[in-house]
């Protein structure tokens, strides 16, 4: 993508100490993601797409570390920011949406009381002005009679209506950035619709970079520019949505995409991937994917890839490897 990227993440490194060593969690990650882009970051359970979010806006649960690479926002580090500085960051230049609402509102206010607060906290507006731009905002996320509702507390709205609330409150402070973890899991499918629908209008007109975290690919098909697929810590691949879908590069992305049903093409049985992620503590050698891969080879056991050109994908798979000969797709 032609323009400067918003977001950078640099050879990111998470780790989690223990009495038994220490744990590694996330291993050399590197992404961008450029103005209005929507960056979809998909994989199994485990794999450190949440951990990834976590680490960016600075709320990684001790004893989780970043040990090592560094993040930047418009080209200024934020990795290393003080805990205080980094609270500004994160209120005014990044927003947040959590898969659960009810982690993010506080019950005894009210949702405009809520969304005001941040907005003075963050831009400097009069109480009026702010409680105008929070009416706005929940107008523009599709809360109905929003004039009323505005005074209601979240006890008083449903699952899909509270999401709503979080994203208005996510882009009160309108951030140039925001991390969204799962914000459709909890939702049924039409309100799940809506929500990506309201996501990707929002974040197109005032130009917002989304990093869109998810295991749901048709939410990353709907709604994402570029997803990245990660693999027990690590990048397996990352393209443009289109080419990541309809003509993967790594192994295990074609086992994913394989594993979800088709509308048009008749088939007997669906794509299987044997065998699960590996635990942390038992990460193989090599590539971490070799162990239930059809593919691999002797040096996949041995040496792990890097991410390779693939395509208009890259994917850490040595039949990528320009040396060593490619495999058909």
């Amino acid at each position: 993508m032609s323009r400067s990227p918003l977001l950078e993440v640099r050879n990111l490194r998470i780790e989690f100490p223990t009495r038994r060593g220490t744990l590694l969690a996330v291993d050399d990650v590197s992404f961008s993601i450029a103005p209005g882009e929507v960056l979809g970051v998909v994989g199994e359970s485990g794999a450190g797409k949440s951990l990834t979010g976590a680490a960016i806006i600075g709320l990684l649960e001790p004893p989780g570390r970043i040990a090592a690479g560094e993040v930047k926002l418009n080209g200024l580090r934020i990795d290393n920011l003080p805990y205080d500085e980094m609270r500004k960051v994160r209120g005014r230049e990044i927003g947040a949406i959590f898969q659960d609402p009810l982690t993010s509102l506080n019950p005894l206010y009210t949702v405009g009381r809520q969304i005001t607060e941040t907005i003075t906290t963050h831009l400097n507006v009069s109480q009026a002005e702010a409680r105008r731009r929070a009416l706005d905002l929940l107008l523009a996320t599709g809360i109905p009679a929003a004039d009323r509702r505005i005074d209601h507390y979240p006890h008083q709205f449903s699952g899909g209506m509270r999401q709503r609330v979080v994203i208005a409150l996510a882009l009160a402070a309108e951030p140039k950035l925001v991390i969204a973890d799962e914000p459709t899991t909890a939702l049924d499918v039409s309100i799940q619709a809506q929500i990506i629908a309201l996501l990707k209008t929002l974040c197109r007109e005032k130009q917002t970079a989304v990093m869109l975290v998810t295991h749901d690919m048709g939410v990353i098909a709907e709604t994402a520019d570029r997803v990245a697929v990660m693999y027990a810590g690590r990048i397996a691949e990352i393209g443009p949505v289109a080419d990541v879908i309809h003509r993967p590069q790594h192994p295990y992305t074609k086992g994913l995409m394989g594993s979800i049903p088709s509308m048009t093409a008749q088939a007997e049985r669906l794509t299987q991937i044997d065998g699960s992620m590996p635990r942390l503590t038992a990460i193989p050698t090599g590539c971490a994917f070799n162990p239930r891969c059809p593919q691999a080879t002797d040096r996949c056991r041995r040496e792990r890839p890097d991410l390779l050109p693939a395509g208009d994908s890259q994917a850490a798979c040595w039949l990528h490897d320009a040396t060593g000969g490619r495999a058909a797709a």
